[in-house]
């Protein structure tokens, strides 16, 4: 008898040995920011984000989403917010500044979170976790899009933001970026025209109506464009020349703060200096 409770404890011991431990998860008091990828969550040590003030062009859509993060992070009543509209006019890089700024103000009181594509599925389990701990969260989707056909991407999100059962906790806010092409359907997005807050968008793009906020960023003006190379350039010591970075922006068929930054590291470039 006892040989064979020997022989059954060496085999448990054994499968035990072939069943990998479970990774401990984060300490979600410890970073400034997460990510949440098929992997499970991972701390991010440092939250790169560009100063409040060099992000020209976008004065109104600014003023909304810092002072919403800043409502949350005080424990105040705060929207979900998506972001939507042209590429490259600084949604991703207004969110991560906002939640920064917040930071400066109570370094422990709003942690950034944000869910990678892959791992979408496994937001319900996100929320679980954030919910159990007394601090506040934004969590970031970013570019998020539908194919046509799914409905099952559009259904989680309305569930999550509507309060269901698997409804983010109170002391989570959601915030979408999203791009008009990548959200409506093909037929009606195959237009030239610059978007514009009246088009006509269908059925899916109601989910927006979940949301508290609804910002759009539109397409970059010249004189926007500008603006945004100017502070740059402003902020870091930089000559630049207006012929010059109109140029730019014609080789790159665009003008977008994007834009703008990609022409200012050129500048830096070629002054051999580096850009923080």
């Amino acid at each position: 008898m006892s040989s064979e409770g020997d022989s059954l404890r060496r085999i448990a011991e054994a499968l035990e040995r072939l069943v990998p431990a479970t990774a401990a998860g984060p300490d979600w008091q410890a970073c400034p920011a997460y990510v949440w990828d098929r992997g499970g969550p991972r701390g991010v040590e440092r939250l790169v984000a560009p100063d409040l003030a060099l992000l020209q062009g976008i004065a109104a859509q600014k003023e909304v989403v810092v002072a919403n993060v800043l409502r949350h992070a005080r424990g105040h009543a705060a929207h979900d917010m998506l972001l939507w509209g042209s590429r490259g006019m600084g949604k991703s890089a207004l969110l991560r500044a906002a939640v920064r700024a917040a930071q400066h103000e109570d370094p422990g009181g709003i942690a950034l979170v944000q869910v990678a594509p892959d791992a979408l599925d496994g937001l319900t389990g996100l929320f679980l976790q954030l919910g159990r701990v007394a601090r506040r969260f934004l969590v970031y989707i970013d570019d998020l899009g539908f194919e046509d056909g799914d409905s099952t991407g559009p259904r989680q999100l309305r569930s999550w933001l509507e309060g269901g059962v698997e409804a983010r906790p109170g002391n989570v806010r959601l915030a979408v970026t999203a791009n008009r092409r990548a959200i409506v359907a093909r037929h009606l997005s195959e237009q030239d025209d610059p978007i514009n807050p009246r088009d006509v968008v269908d059925d899916r793009l109601a989910l927006a109506d979940r949301f508290g906020l609804s910002i759009g960023f539109h397409a970059c003006s010249q004189d926007d464009y500008l603006a945004i190379v100017g502070g740059y350039a402003a902020a870091y010591g930089l000559s630049w020349d207006e012929g010059d970075a109109l140029e730019w922006s014609k080789r790159r068929g665009a003008r977008s703060g994007r834009v703008a930054w990609q022409y200012v590291t050129e500048l830096a470039g070629r002054a051999g200096q580096t850009l923080g």
